[in-house]
């Protein structure tokens, strides 16, 4: 498969040839699953926490006698039943770390990847150096390239004007080579590329 390469202007400036093996068919999918499942498990901080009726503050003494009042029996001020009391099977801290093997995280990133190439979202830009840090700049080139809706931009590596530039345009995100996942190809409506960052993916994915 070939991609058309662009300029900042949006012109184009010859092909790439796309190295990595394509998945074809319905392979993948399940992958594709499971690795934003595992992302997104990640995200959570997984601090959530209630005290149980041992660990909350109280007396151990009786509220009141257990016969006589007319009120219904109570031997605790901490018990789940009274506001302030513990509470029952509530939340403690954990880990939601789900693991998936380097093959299947492979497999996911090589099938969403595959996917958004068959469907057009994804542009290879030559260079993407900025004179400036300034939003003007990367909205102008936003435009030239056609990028409508969100857009995820991924660079070889960290650039400080592109990431100034970047950061305060809405439905814009900036990442690199390294650190793309199969969550960030699907989340976007368009991806663009620097021609050396989707090289480096490409021999990531050639590699795993």
């Amino acid at each position: 498969m070939k991609i058309s390469i662009k300029d900042i202007t949006g012109k184009d400036q010859g092909e790439l040839e796309v190295k990595f093996e394509l998945v074809e068919n319905g392979r993948g999918t399940q992958a594709v699953h499971d690795a934003v499942v595992a992302y997104q498990a990640a995200q959570r901080s997984g601090t959530a926490c209630t005290k149980t009726v041992g660990e909350v503050a109280g007396t151990n003494k009786k509220p009141w006698k257990q016969k006589g009042t007319g009120r219904a029996r109570a031997g605790s001020f901490r018990s789940p039943l009274w506001a302030g009391g513990g509470v029952v099977f509530g939340p403690k801290p954990r880990d939601f770390t789900k693991k998936i093997s380097k093959k299947t995280r492979s497999l996911a990133l090589r099938k969403a990847l595959s996917e958004r190439l068959k469907a057009g979202d994804v542009v290879v830009v030559d260079d993407l150096k900025l004179s400036s840090p300034k939003t003007r700049e990367i909205n102008n080139i936003i435009l030239a390239l056609d990028c409508l809706g969100s857009t995820l931009i991924v660079s070889n590596g960290l650039d400080k004007n592109l990431t100034l530039a970047t950061r305060n345009v809405v439905n814009v995100a900036l990442t690199t080579s390294d650190s793309l996942n199969t969550y960030d190809v699907l989340r976007p409506d368009k991806l663009v590329f620097t021609k050396s960052a989707f090289e480096k993916i490409e021999a990531r994915l050639i590699q795993e």
